[in-house]
Formats: C-alpha cells, sequence, structure tokens
C-alpha cells in the first residue's frame, strides 16, 4: 500500500516538477533545449548562436555552429580538445555519428558536454559546469538537458 501512494506521489509530482523548467528555441540554428528551473537567463549572443544562463555559481552555456573540420565527429575532437586546452580533466566521452558527449573535472568543478549533429553541417551543443559537491543533485538536470537537446531539419 505505501509503494502505491508513493508511485501516486510522484506521478503526481512529475507534472509540476516538469513545467518548471523554460525552454530556449535558437532561431538561428533551429535547435531547442529545455533550461533548469532557477537558471537566470543571460543574453542572447550578438550572432544568434546561443545563450548563457547561470544558477550561482553553475553556469549553463547552448550553442550552434557550423562544422569546420571534415566531420561531426572531429568536430567533437576539437571541442574535447579545447577543453582539455583549458585545464578540464576529460574522464568520459561517448561519440556517434550524431550525437556525442563528453565530461570531467578541474579541481572542485565539473563539465558536462554534448553535442548533436544537425542539418547541413551544423551542430547544437551545450556545457554544463557546476560544483562537484553537487554531483547527485545535477544527474537528473544532465539526463533532462541531454533528452531535451533537438534540431530540426
Amino acid at each position: 500500500m505505501r509503494t502505491l501512494i508513493c508511485l501516486m506521489l510522484i506521478a503526481l509530482a512529475a507534472p509540476a516538477l516538469a513545467t518548471d523548467w523554460g525552454q530556449y528555441d535558437n532561431a538561428r540554428f533551429g535547435y531547442t533545449v529545455d533550461v533548469p528551473p532557477g537558471f537566470e537567463w543571460g543574453k542572447e549572443a550578438d550572432n544568434g548562436d546561443g545563450r548563457s544562463f547561470r544558477a550561482g555559481a553553475s553556469k549553463l552555456l547552448v550553442w550552434g555552429g557550423n562544422v569546420t573540420e571534415d566531420s561531426f565527429e572531429s568536430a567533437v575532437v576539437a571541442a574535447k580538445g579545447y577543453a582539455e586546452s583549458d585545464g578540464w580533466n576529460i574522464s568520459y566521452e561517448a561519440v556517434t555519428p550524431s550525437w556525442a558527449s563528453f565530461s570531467g573535472a578541474q579541481g572542485k568543478r565539473i563539465l558536462y558536454q554534448r553535442m548533436i549533429a544537425l542539418c547541413d553541417g551544423a551542430y547544437a551543443a551545450f556545457r554544463l559546469e557546476y560544483s562537484a559537491v553537487e554531483l547527485g543533485s545535477m544527474e537528473p538536470v544532465v539526463e533532462q538537458l541531454v533528452r531535451s537537446l533537438k534540431g530540426g531539419c
């Protein structure tokens, strides 16, 4: 009986939790991504490729770009290389022809970056940086961000 009550409470709370998220739609590259509750919306980039969001010490950057390398996978390798040159110790990566993710740490900070291939040689990406203390509470945030990053053709 307790299990049934818990499941009902979770089911009732899920729509409320989902409505707290915002959605950023990028007109230039045609991608969308959900924005976690509590993140303040920064100014859109002057060139229209993305936007930044902040919640305390946590930072979310979303952007689109054109693949200037010979493939999406090469663009991911370049992005990972930029992160490493900025001092991030990358400990996880997964790369496919249509999406890629990598994550790592720098001191007491965590980085998670996701990229998806878009039409016509473009890509969309988000990069979430947060304190290692928040690792457990940020896992569902990362999962929702990954699920929500979408592009259209």
